[in-house]
């Protein structure tokens, strides 16, 4: 009996009430000593982690109120946040300060991969709230069971918020004579792109004449390489989904991809044509207004634009480097909020798998505000792009020499860190310091060491990551 009377106490903290949730319903008194600590709503992709968040649904449902609890395959957040903080708005109208409690310590949970989250993130930057909700991801969530979801949420009530970067890009083309510019997607346009799309005749980034499309992302934003194997995963887990209920599957599925594309052997297999310094021309912007172009190494076939500490499963490819050869290179440490995009590169599939070593890293390229890519005349009728874990296919009209991708700082969200986060906030001094470790060059490049272990966080597609059991010289 004191077990049951334990848990219902700790359930009650996160419980939201139906009045809050559904309008028109009736109202209920709720005592100050009654008010949920850490009111949650919670948004799970049904079809995600190996379609296992059918189950994770259910557990969810169980253990908290039903209305609480969110199948993004039957309805987007945007239509489900912006009714509930109607409702909240018109319930403090009334007076009412329960539903003033809510919205001042709302937190939102996903469960989801990587798009999932972004999609997310996306909505509530959107709606600009004037105190919007900090999201926790369930990607560490171990298990879908009722022990492994009520110890989530107690991460979720302890865990502290961190403001992160979010980021603008946008891609602009002359609308081509023949065929369409729009972006491919497998089977159905991604949910980080809800915003990726062309834009209106009023838009300020609207030019006569040409196509111009835009959206935002938080994670990281990829070209090349990655993005075609991710995009070849994705066609087919949507085409056949009974194939993907298991994860570890699903990695030897990504596995077979990469080798069965040759990047594994690249500079046999692929064309020195696809590599990003021979598809475009790269810019960076460290101080506003000055624009420097970017050498690219000849080697280049991936290029990754990186926010978080989080690529490929999880993996770090910026690294952990020495502070001394950092500003050797008019570089700093990585941080989740300073306004700084990482640019790394990888020359094929071996150079991604040094990321699962202890020192491994990409090809540390640059730091900066603001990136340009402006695609050569004729250099390729497309290629593959990746925004938070989720990929496209992009047609480049062949004759057009202003074919242009940019990306900017747009602002900061609001997200949950558990007290072992290994990001580091710019403006939090609680969080890990700067690394110190030997100098080891391990990449061939001339580049940054690096030391410490790897930094996980918000996992994304394995793009790289071969799993135990999968033999190497099969896949190609």
């Amino acid at each position: 009996m004191a077990d049951s009377d334990t848990n219902t106490n700790f359930l009650k903290e996160f419980k939201i009430p139906n009045y809050i949730l559904l309008p028109n319903e009736p109202k209920e008194h709720i005592s100050a000593e009654d008010e949920p600590k850490c009111p949650v709503i919670v948004f799970i992709n049904s079809k995600s982690g190996g379609q296992l968040g059918g189950d994770l649904l259910v557990t969810y449902s169980c253990l908290l109120n039903k209305n609480q609890v969110f199948d993004l395959g039957e309805e987007g957040p945007d239509k489900i946040l912006r009714r509930i903080y109607v409702n909240l708005a018109q319930l403090q109208r009334e007076g009412d300060k329960f539903a003033t409690h809510i919205q001042e310590n709302l937190r939102l949970i996903v469960a989801g991969g990587d798009g999932t989250a972004g999609w997310l993130l996306g909505v509530v930057s959107d709606l600009k709230l004037s105190h919007p909700p900090a999201i926790a991801t369930g990607k560490k969530n171990p298990g879908t069971d009722e022990n492994a979801v009520k110890s989530f949420l107690a991460q979720v009530m302890e865990a502290k918020e961190m403001k992160i970067d979010s980021w603008h890009i946008m891609m602009r083309m002359r609308a081509p004579k023949e065929g369409s510019c729009d972006p491919i997607a497998p089977l159905e346009l991604p949910h980080s792109l809800h915003a990726f799309h062309r834009v209106s005749d009023t838009d300020e980034l609207n030019k006569e004449g040409c196509h111009t499309f835009r959206g935002g992302f938080w994670n990281y934003f990829s070209m090349g390489m990655d993005a075609q194997v991710s995009y070849a995963f994705h066609s087919e887990r949507k085409l056949h989904p009974e194939k993907f209920k298991n994860q570890l599957i699903n990695q030897s599925t990504y596995a077979k991809i990469v080798g069965s594309q040759g990047w594994f052997f690249a500079s046999l297999f692929h064309h020195s044509s696809r590599n990003i310094a021979q598809l475009a021309k790269v810019s960076i912007m460290k101080k506003q207004g000055s624009w420097v172009e970017l050498t690219i190494p000849q080697s280049i076939r991936s290029i990754v634009c990186l926010n978080l500490p989080s690529f490929s499963g999880g993996l770090n490819p910026w690294g952990t480097p020495n502070s001394k050869k950092l500003r050797d290179r008019d570089l700093t440490a990585p941080y989740v909020d300073d306004g700084l995009i990482e640019v790394v590169g990888f020359r094929d599939a071996w150079h991604g798998l040094v990321l699962l070593a202890p020192n491994g890293h990409g090809t540390r390229l640059a730091q900066a505000h603001r990136i340009r890519f402006e695609f050569h005349k004729g250099a390729a009728d497309h290629t593959f792009m990746r925004i938070d874990g989720e990929p496209w296919k992009q047609p480049l009209p062949v004759n057009d020499d202003t074919v242009v991708v940019e990306i900017s700082h747009l602002g900061q969200v609001n997200m949950l860190a558990t007290q072992d986060c290994k990001s580091r906030s710019f403006h939090d001094p609680s969080t890990p310091s700067s690394s110190h470790g030997d100098d080891e060059d391990d990449d061939g490049n001339g580049d940054d060491s690096v030391s410490g272990e790897e930094y996980r966080k918000f996992g994304a597609a394995d793009t790289f990551k071969i799993p135990d059991g999968v033999d190497i010289s099969h896949l190609s």
